[in-house]
């Protein structure tokens, strides 16, 4: 699931009116809530760009290369005539290892005055996110042989310690609408990861 703001969690258009205004519009409305149309738009284009499938919520071969993929949105403007942004703080993670990437996108998409092209700027955001994304995944399966297996050792107090790796950027933005902020925290890997592996939403 991706979460995103409370007051834009509707089936309605909600438009910026002003910095702290928005306008709910009745007779406007999203095909499915926008936390949903946004995973889907996240999964078509990360199976697209990886040549993989999404499994969540479904059953997968022992071993195979599997990516927790998580995003929440913080800020979803729509703002007619003017443009469409998406600010999310996202992170991706290799199931059965400590790999985490952690990262911040800001997308910013021209529109014109219409409602359809609020949502293709909306759609676009999110593509550019997408192409952010499965860079992460990339660039972490490429790491991942080259991190210990070993995920933990014991601390002086006989507790288990994280070892720690030198972190993984985050791929650099995409388009010159988008921004992206943080870095990855490499802790163990997984040794098997590779570019195609499955994501998971």
């Amino acid at each position: 699931p991706v979460d995103v703001p409370s007051q834009v969690a509707k089936n309605q258009l909600v438009v910026q009116t002003g910095p702290t205004q928005v306008q709910v519009l009745e007779q406007e409305r999203w095909a499915s809530l926008p936390g949903d149309e946004i995973r889907r738009a996240l999964s078509s284009d990360l199976t697209q760009q990886l040549g993989t499938i999404d499994v969540y919520g479904t059953a997968y071969p022992e071993g195979t290369p599997v990516y927790r993929v998580s995003m929440n949105v913080q800020r979803f403007e729509s703002w007619p005539g003017s443009h469409a942004l998406i600010d999310a703080v996202w992170s991706v993670r290799a199931v059965r290892g400590e790999t985490v990437m952690t990262c911040r996108s800001v997308v910013s998409e021209p529109v014109t005055g219409s409602y359809d092209a609020l949502a293709e700027g909306h759609r676009q955001a999110v593509q550019q996110i997408s192409t952010q994304i499965a860079a992460g995944i990339q660039a972490l399966a490429a790491a991942a042989p080259r991190v210990p297996t070993s995920a933990s050792v014991k601390g002086a107090s006989g507790t288990p310690a994280r070892i720690t790796q030198p972190g993984v950027p985050c791929p650099l933005p995409v388009g010159p609408s988008a921004a992206l902020d943080g870095a990855g925290t490499a802790a163990a890997a997984h040794p098997g990861s590779h570019a195609s592996a499955a994501a998971n939403g």
